[in-house]
């Protein structure tokens, strides 16, 4: 092999952790931003117990990337002094937290894609990779769970929650197809027998997702509707530049701060 395709290997398993990282620690900055604010005590530490979770498998994400690029750069810097642009994270994460149904059903959707991919994941070719896996999918087992039983809930409540549920699926399922389509940082690391194909996720992920669903009597949309993308290739919504100007704000203010 030569030094070029060396490094160019390099640069795509760099990348694809860095997406791993962004995923967790977008979704982490949005559910941060309930806490205090649940719906009820129980809810409030479940939801913060559940950013904390996705901040700490972000913090093993960084500090891999950080060592695959070996550039000098730490967790925090890859975390807090990089524009919207260079983040890679799926557009569903991004998206605001609306109300407590709107929150539920992306995390509900996440959760399920999460799972599935970090099953996958454990048998990674990349023993750090595989590592981090492993450790993230006890804590995603228990998301996976909790967000399942309340889709459920709220779905097969009232007539109030129940279309509340409805119409947060219909408004969030816009963003899910992004969660399936590979690119050339995907297929390069199947390829190489780091990572599975997110096409290959997708019938898992629509069977229980049609599982849970049906036990809250919740219809799903078009599956062949049309769908957003861009995510991964560093292309966001509206809403990316105004999260990352409230979670960067001490670091771009106060550069190098020290506790």
């Amino acid at each position: 092999m030569s030094e070029n395709e060396f490094n160019h290997k390099l640069n795509d398993k760099f990348n694809h952790v860095l997406r791993l990282a962004d995923n967790a620690m977008i979704l982490s900055q949005r559910l941060s931003q309930w806490c205090g604010k649940g719906p009820a005590l129980e809810e409030d530490m479940a939801l913060t117990n559940v950013a904390l979770d996705l901040m700490g498998q972000a913090r093993l994400w960084y500090a891999y990337a950080a060592e695959l690029e070996g550039k000098g750069r730490t967790e925090d810097d890859l975390a807090f002094l990089r524009d919207a642009h260079d983040f890679h994270n799926l557009l569903l994460l991004e998206q605001p937290n609306g109300n407590y149904a709107d929150t539920l059903m992306r995390q509900f959707l996440f959760d399920t894609w999460h799972y599935h991919y970090l099953q996958a994941l454990k048998q990674s070719t990349d023993q750090q990779i595989a590592a981090i896996a492993e450790k993230s999918l006890k804590e995603v087992t228990y998301h996976l769970r909790r967000s399942s039983d309340l889709v459920v809930r709220l779905g097969d409540g009232t007539e109030l929650s129940q279309k509340m549920m409805q119409t947060a699926l219909e408004e969030l399922w816009r963003f899910t197809g992004e969660m399936f389509m590979d690119d050339e940082i995907d297929v390069a690391m199947h390829e190489a027998g780091i990572a599975p194909l997110h096409s290959d996720l997708r019938a898992a992920w629509d069977t229980y997702l049609a599982d849970v669903m049906h036990a809250a009597t919740l219809r799903l949309p078009d599956a062949n509707s049309w769908m957003q993308k861009g995510g991964k290739q560093g292309v966001h919504t509206e809403h990316m530049g105004y999260l990352l100007a409230e979670m960067q704000f001490l670091q771009r203010a106060y550069p190098g701060a020290q506790w």
